[in-house]
């Protein structure tokens, strides 16, 4: 700006008509005065000291370039204290996001004869006003570096960088980093560092490694802060092996990690689902004299319970117990779910009331963790009382939790109430989801109301509400069961064809199983080669239905055939022969079953002594304990036999040799 004096003074116009001489007068402090054409004189509004600077009889000066602080005298080295220019104020007013915003910028500047100087447009964009409005400050910007002489230095740059990172536009980012590029601005210590957070927060790893070989070049060192930002960004692209090496290179270097830094490559470690890695890491900081702190915790935690290693969830929560660290209520939904998920309710519910003993208030979350682990495990009468209790203590459920508890009482065959938790969630005005309809329609379907299972399947169309594949799934068994069979095929293809769900592996299990209770084994085959050719893995529970249905029809060798042609595709069965073998002798056809057992040990497909002990198993299941001792008692399956010079293993027909009366 220039001076007129040892302290420093704004210019400003008055607005008088054009037709008018023009008269400016000069004050301090910011503080505007306006003039009174009748007398000639200043309005005494101000006791601010008034001098004359031109009229309209003289030519107007150059316009001024205005700073975004008032004072801006070579005594200043801080600004940290200065207060903002009123011109501030002034120029967001007129930042409104209207068409006229950047001819409303252009008269306003000409009016008071000024420009905006790149101190006070990247102050602009610092602002609050703008952090949010991330299309209001690129035009901004853009109309900024249209003022004649004006040349963007690196901070507004940075500044736009910083508001548009928060928008996550990476492509304007990306021109503005381009330009940048050419710009070929001087590096310096400040926009390094906002350049790593904002390109790491993004994870743009290339405009990361610009913004570092800058900061060499420039002979910048970097400081924890740049080291931990820079890794932030790498660990965000998921380049885990490149922070590593960052880490090494501080470990061995001046500036050493701090748990900022643990903590960043630990997530790194979760993310890439190295979990042994970071809890590695975690115990390396205690070596090294860092304290974990709740951030560390929570982010092994997270990735352990993703990993269903629910112990070391337990393990861990009790470390930070230990240690006097306040566990976030996420952290006691996660530990009380692992525990629900391996079948520790009692455990479960031990957390849940040390969570309260120590102040901390559960929330729905955590309550409807515990009612889920408690409906799972068959406690529907503890679920409803811990139901009963949350709402007690001014927990309003959502339908998440009612979801969770229909699903029990439907399960346990108490559809009514489950109705009567569906009427109550609307009257409540919640919005009921695709998997608590699927819930009522199965439990429905279970009890043979298969009429009002279709009406509330039809319901969730009119209701808007997306039927998925666990809805068809859920009706199209409830068809198989009371035998409508074409029904369920009718709502298979319109799964499909009208609205676009998955047919999964399940949707094909259903219906093959309901196929051969109907006697139409043939379509059921056909069922099953469809679903191989569309590439869906079957299942143990869907290669037994087919199995089932092919072994009750007698048709034993196309079962081994088709479980056979599962190895190459890489489809291990373990269980299949003996789910073969148990339905064979279920069924009563012992003879039938002793002969997949010799043809399943002959053929290699299992251990002898493993398939001795299933028959075993399975002759005592239906009855036949005499059959079961002998085979006991006896050599067969395991033992051999000579046939002259020829040693042969005892084959389980030899069984029946003496039972004939018992097939």
């Amino acid at each position: 700006m220039r001076r007129l004096s040892r302290k420093p003074f704004s210019v400003t116009g008055l607005n008088r008509p054009r037709s008018s001489s023009k008269c400016f007068c000069l004050h301090k402090n910011g503080s505007f005065l306006s003039w009174d054409d009748s007398k000639g004189l200043p309005l005494p509004s101000s006791s601010t000291s008034v001098r004359w600077l031109f009229s309209s009889s003289s030519s107007l000066p150059p316009p001024e370039w205005i700073e975004p602080f008032n004072d801006v005298s070579d005594l200043v080295k801080s600004n940290r204290n200065l207060q903002p220019s009123p011109w501030v104020n002034q120029i967001l007013n007129l930042l409104d996001g209207s068409d006229s915003m950047e001819s409303n910028l252009d008269a306003f500047c000409r009016k008071f004869l000024i420009k905006l100087s790149p101190n006070f447009v990247s102050f602009v964009l610092k602002s609050d006003e703008l952090r949010e409005r991330p299309n209001l400050a690129w035009r901004f910007f853009c109309w900024a570096g249209e003022q004649k002489k004006y040349r963007h230095k690196l901070e507004c740059y940075v500044s736009l960088v910083d508001v548009l990172s928060l928008a996550k536009d990476v492509d304007k980012i990306r021109s503005l980093c381009g330009e940048l590029r050419r710009m070929g601005f001087p590096m310096s210590v400040s926009a390094a560092n906002e350049l790593i957070k904002s390109f790491g927060k993004l994870g743009m790893v290339e405009e990361l490694l610009w913004v570092w070989r800058k900061m060499k070049e420039n002979g910048i060192d970097p400081t924890l802060y740049t080291y931990n930002f820079l890794m932030n960004g790498l660990v965000s692209s998921m380049f885990v092996d490149s922070a590593e090496r960052v880490f090494e290179v501080m470990e061995s270097g001046r500036i050493k990690p701090d748990v900022v830094t643990y903590n960043t490559m630990i997530k790194g470690y979760c993310k890439a689902g190295q979990t042994q890695k970071g809890v590695e890491k975690l115990r390396d900081m205690e070596t090294r004299g860092l304290e974990a702190d709740k951030i560390t915790y929570m982010t092994v935690i997270q990735a352990c319970y993703a990993d269903s290693d629910f112990s070391s969830c337990v393990a861990l929560y009790q470390e930070m117990d230990e240690k006097g660290l306040q566990a976030p209520p996420h952290a006691y939904s996660l530990v009380i779910g692992g525990l629900c998920k391996e079948g520790k309710l009692n455990e479960g519910y031990a957390v849940f009331e040390n969570m309260i003993r120590k102040g901390s208030k559960p929330n729905v979350a955590i309550y409807t963790v515990l009612i889920d682990g408690y409906v799972k495990f068959g406690s529907v009468e503890d679920a409803l009382r811990l139901l009963q209790r949350m709402i007690n203590e001014g927990f309003e459920p959502d339908v998440v939790t009612y979801s969770v508890v229909v699903n029990g009482l439907c399960k346990n065959g108490r559809v009514e109430e489950a109705l009567s938790c569906f009427e109550t969630c609307r009257f409540k005005g919640l919005a009921i989801n695709s998997m608590f309809y699927s819930s009522l329609i199965d439990g429905l379907g279970k009890a043979g109301r298969v009429d009002e299972a279709e009406r509330l399947f039809e319901e969730m169309s009119e209701k808007g509400c997306t039927r998925d594949s666990y809805c068809y799934n859920a009706l199209i068994d409830a068809f198989t069961k009371c035998g409508k069979v074409d029904e369920a095929l009718a709502l298979f293809k319109r799964m499909e064809e009208e609205e676009g769900c998955d047919q999964t592996v399940y949707t094909y299990t259903i219906l093959i199983s309901g196929m051969f209770k109907d006697h139409r084994n043939e379509e059921a085959l056909k069922l099953w080669d469809m679903m191989i050719d569309k590439g869906i893995t079957p299942t143990a529970a869907c290669f037994r239905a087919l199995s089932t249905g092919l072994c009750l029809s007698g048709k034993v060798g196309r079962a081994c055939k088709i479980l056979d042609e599962l190895a190459p595709m890489g489809v291990i069965l373990d269980a299949a022969c003996e789910d073969m073998i148990n339905t064979l002798c279920k069924a009563g056809r012992i003879k039938e079953a002793c002969k997949l057992a010799d043809g399943i040990t002959e053929r290699g497909r299992e251990v002898p002594g493993r398939i001795r002990t299933v028959m075993i198993n399975a002759l005592r299941k239906v009855g036949k304990s005499d059959l079961a001792m002998k085979l006991m008692h006896s050599k067969i399956g395991i033992g051999y036999e000579r046939m002259g010079s020829v040693k042969r293993r005892v084959k389980f027909r030899t069984l029946l040799e003496s039972f004939d009366h018992d097939l």
